[in-house]
């Protein structure tokens, strides 16, 4: 089987990128005998895993994707030398389909349910992306969980249920004594973590008011942030917190193993990686409460009702002084998310990639 995959988000450093990287990692460890083929645009540095072929085109990513979604041409397919399916990752502006079929992954629908929050450029790619008629034209859709396909079908995605497929991510970091980390050598106080992208809808604005309420109500532990976007702004300046921008793997393994807890005050999830990779490394977690840390984390985190920064903050100083509880909590999430792997997902979803090009077996 030839699967042409557009990989425009390699190297990103986000969400995307980070499970594009993994599961093209385990889908070629995994299927020798399958062709994987990654169209990435323009000449920017990429790397690839050993079994995949890069393909670069010509143009950049936005006026390649761009012209494909409004005139149907380049098609992914083309672009990759030919395919028996074309895998999407994520919802952008693409031109695939015709007499190639696609699957197309959904990690979650903060695009609509969360439109203002993001910048009218990122609205306009979304509108151009048409998420919605790339599903309907899709052979297969996958999505990160069971909330997230709840939350399709009941925004009426035009998706049926033998369409529709749950793959989940996994954790993507390993704990090692000889990984190079942030600080070195140095010793940390304690500390609470937040990774990912400093937008609105992970609610950014919540965290920098719960974390001024729990210093207040005599929370000493830091709070590290990791991770770049338009809302750093918001906790620049507060007592308390660090900033230390993206990090490289080993340094982020580090941050996570050392941690007092994760903190996830998001509007939105579709999986939270986070919390499942802070789990692997028996950190438990402080998250909003959503259905998918439900579903991802068990009863393993410390909720708090999404927006609420008061609450937030008792749930800071609480992970932050009992340390029993901690504990606990963190051994319950470590048995909480021992079953996911990116080997079983990439199994997982190469049969839906089978599936949808009519090779399954």
């Amino acid at each position: 089987m030839r699967v042409a995959i557009d990989a425009r988000h390699l190297g990103a450093g986000r969400g995307v990128a980070r499970y594009l990287e993994e599961m093209l990692a385990a889908l070629a460890a995994g299927f020798t005998g399958d062709q994987w083929v990654a169209v990435v645009p323009g000449d920017r540095e990429v790397q690839v895993p050993d079994g995949v072929e890069l393909r670069r085109t010509r143009l950049t990513s936005r006026p390649l994707f761009v012209a494909a979604a409004l005139i149907g041409w380049p098609r992914l397919e083309e672009l990759a030398g030919g395919a028996d399916v074309c895998w999407i990752p994520a919802p952008a502006p693409v031109a695939c389909g015709g007499q190639t079929p696609y699957v197309l992954t959904v990690h979650d629908r903060s695009f609509e349910s969360n439109r203002a929050e993001f910048t009218v450029y990122e609205r306009i790619w979304h509108s151009v992306a048409r998420p919605r008629r790339l599903a309907a034209g899709a052979a297969q859709v996958v999505v990160d969980s069971q909330a997230t396909a709840t939350d399709l079908i009941a925004a009426g995605w035009p998706i049926v249920g033998e369409k529709l497929t749950v793959v989940p991510g996994a954790p993507s970091l390993r704990v090692s004594s000889a990984a190079g980390g942030p600080e070195q050598g140095q010793n940390e106080g304690p500390y609470l973590l937040y990774v990912g992208a400093l937008e609105p809808r992970k609610g950014i604005d919540t965290l920098a008011q719960a974390t001024v309420i729990a210093r207040r109500s005599g929370l000493s532990a830091e709070l590290v942030v990791v991770g770049e976007g338009r809302s750093g702004g918001d906790l620049e300046g507060v007592s308390g917190v660090r900033l230390v921008g993206r990090q490289s793997d080993a340094q982020l393994a580090r941050w996570y193993e050392n941690a007092i807890a994760v903190v996830m005050p998001s509007r939105l999830e579709g999986f939270g990686l986070p919390a499942v990779e802070a789990a692997a490394h028996g950190v438990p977690s402080v998250t909003s409460d959503l259905a998918v840390f439900r579903e991802t984390l068990s009863d393993s985190a410390i909720t708090f009702p999404v927006g609420d920064s008061a609450a937030l903050a008792k749930a800071l100083v609480v992970m932050s002084t009992d340390v029993e509880l901690r504990n606990r909590l963190g051994d319950e999430a470590r048995k909480a998310v021992a079953r996911f792997s990116w080997t079983s997902s990439a199994a997982l979803l190469r049969g839906v990639l089978a599936q949808a090009a009519g090779l399954a077996r």
